[in-house]
């Protein structure tokens, strides 16, 4: 096994000519994991764009002296959807009376306590237009479904640095154009199109510092891409409780974004794509800059070690279909399909589930952000020596067996809430790692040449899971413990399915469709040496 393994990666010339991991790679993925700090910002906004705020009906311009508190309780019984007719309201030095046959009427002007403006109370996101806030979160959701299968045809096909870099620039101005929306229908279009670009940003970023390492380094550099994801959940906690106003605040995650354009003239093309795309002088120029910065002497001939022995090189267009080309191609999508869709179900179930704790808005944002923390740090360790599929299949498991715990809890004893959340809140640590391992498990059964494509694909199962997780919790009108119980099938189902994937291991990156039928030639070939 040790001289297979070291063959396979004598197999990478990226690798062997610049070395697994470097200074090059360092200063390359950790800029490149940057990327993920706006658009978590404009991902999680929408938590402050809509907070929260005391609400009533509002007082007409002859009761605007009225106390806002003694309004309130007097002409609003029901709640702030319907305010007693006003022709029953008197006012007096005693105090607020209503007359007798007074009758309820809906409310259709609100005021609002607190700081700043929220797109609640600029927009009248209330009562009968509720649902109009939770409908554009599933069109932000829609559009990241959408859109990470989009930006891998286009990645794939144009490469990854054009990608990313155009997306950055398309996010950043429809982050500033979110912020001068006139119109609710304004805010919402901008927002589908924002899920749209927001994962292309994130899924180029994280395809090409996954193909600018080899060996186990992929590992830490796939896993540490995430570490800014959950830090951001922090830093825009902090912005938001300063900057009260939607508005501002939706400017002040936009703007940063301008800086990332400086990108184009730092970030290279991932030269694994470039090399199986067959365009090897600009592989050459890649790697003797990488070479230089590595402190690493070139191989002799390295120009003619980059021409492929098999002169069928892939620089076909491809697309969705080559996903399902082969037997052993179309495996993987369906199950990675439904990984996808397990591991997302679960894991914003879970975090719409103990997400609902009371207590101060902000603080809890920071707290769950910071709890994943060492989730991430964990999955590196269980990666590094245990490989890709079993901690994916078991941390799934195991997190749908904790959901799954919390049903049958209340009747076992009783008065153990703190029983039920330990159990949730072990269930979102171990998925929180099925979290941060999918992504680089995805990666490497994918060939350079549909890597985004495949990614992107399984992103629109997890969009999906998404868009269904806001009406998970209505299943609750059957039974308490029916959502709970569908997130921990998932999870199990998830983790099953994890077990018929190949292990990847540290094995090369594949980087064409041929790679694969190579690898099934070879294995045909052992089967029949093995028989004789």
């Amino acid at each position: 096994m040790p001289q297979e393994r070291k063959n396979e990666e004598e197999e990478d010339i990226i690798s062997t000519s610049i070395g697994e991991y470097g200074r090059w790679q360092l200063m390359l993925t950790f800029l490149l994991s940057l990327l993920n700090i706006p658009c978590t910002w404009h991902i999680f906004s929408p938590t402050f764009h809509a907070r929260d705020m005391d609400t009533w009906c509002a007082r007409p311009s002859q009761f605007a002296d009225v106390d806002a508190e003694l309004w309130r309780n007097y002409t609003q019984p029901t709640g702030y959807c319907s305010i007693i007719d006003t022709s029953y309201i008197n006012v007096s030095s005693s105090g607020i009376s209503i007359l007798p046959g007074a009758v309820e009427v809906p409310c259709t002007n609100w005021e609002f306590g607190g700081d700043g403006d929220t797109i609640i109370s600029e927009f009248s996101l209330l009562c009968d237009r509720k649902q109009l806030n939770n409908l554009a979160e599933m069109m932000f959701l829609g559009g990241v479904a959408i859109g990470g299968l989009a930006s891998g045809v286009i990645s794939d096909k144009y490469g990854r640095k054009k990608t990313l870099i155009a997306s950055v620039l398309i996010q950043t101005f429809l982050g500033v154009s979110i912020a001068f929306a006139p119109w609710f229908e304004m805010y919402f279009i901008l927002r589908a199109m924002l899920g749209f670009i927001s994962v292309s940003v994130v899924f180029s970023g994280f395809v090409l510092s996954i193909e600018i390492v080899g060996g186990f380094w992929r590992t830490v550099a796939g896993i540490s891409y995430l570490f800014p994801v959950s830090l951001s959940y922090v830093m825009i906690s902090g912005i938001a409780y300063q900057i009260r106003d939607w508005r501002q605040l939706q400017l002040a995650i936009s703007l940063p974004g301008i800086l990332f354009s400086i990108y184009w003239w730092v970030i290279p093309e991932s030269p694994r794509w470039l090399l199986a795309m067959g365009r090897h002088q600009e592989v050459m120029t890649i790697l003797q800059r990488a070479a230089v910065m590595n402190k690493r002497e070139l191989p002799l001939n390295l120009d003619k070690q980059l021409l492929p022995a098999n002169t069928k090189i892939q620089t076909e267009s491809v697309g969705i279909m080559d996903l399902f080309k082969t037997p052993k191609m179309r495996k993987i999508t369906l199950l990675l399909f439904v990984i996808w869709f397990s591991v997302y179900l679960v894991y914003y179930g879970l975090v719409l589930n103990v997400g609902n704790i009371g207590g101060d808005l902000y603080v809890n944002s920071i707290l769950s952000g910071l709890v994943e923390v060492p989730a991430i740090a964990i999955s590196i360790l269980f990666l590094l020596k245990c490989g890709r599929k079993w901690p994916l299949a078991l941390t799934m498991k195991f997190a749908g067996i904790a959901c799954l715990l919390t049903v049958p809890i209340p009747y076992i004893f009783s008065d153990v809430q703190w029983l039920i959340t330990s159990s949730a809140m072990t269930g979102k640590f171990l998925i929180s790692s099925s979290n941060a391992v999918m992504p680089v498990f995805t990666a490497e059964l994918f060939p350079t040449t549909i890597r985004n494509i495949g990614v992107g694909a399984s992103n629109v199962s997890a969009g999906m899971a998404l868009m269904i997780v806001p009406y998970l919790w209505e299943m609750a009108m059957f039974h308490d413990c029916v959502p709970m119980a569908i997130v921990g099938v998932c999870g199990v189902i998830g983790g099953t399915c994890v077990l018929f994937l190949p292990e990847t291991g540290n094995a090369p990156l594949k980087d064409t469709l041929g790679d694969e039928d190579t690898d099934n030639e070879n294995t045909s070939s052992t089967v029949d040496l093995n028989r004789v």
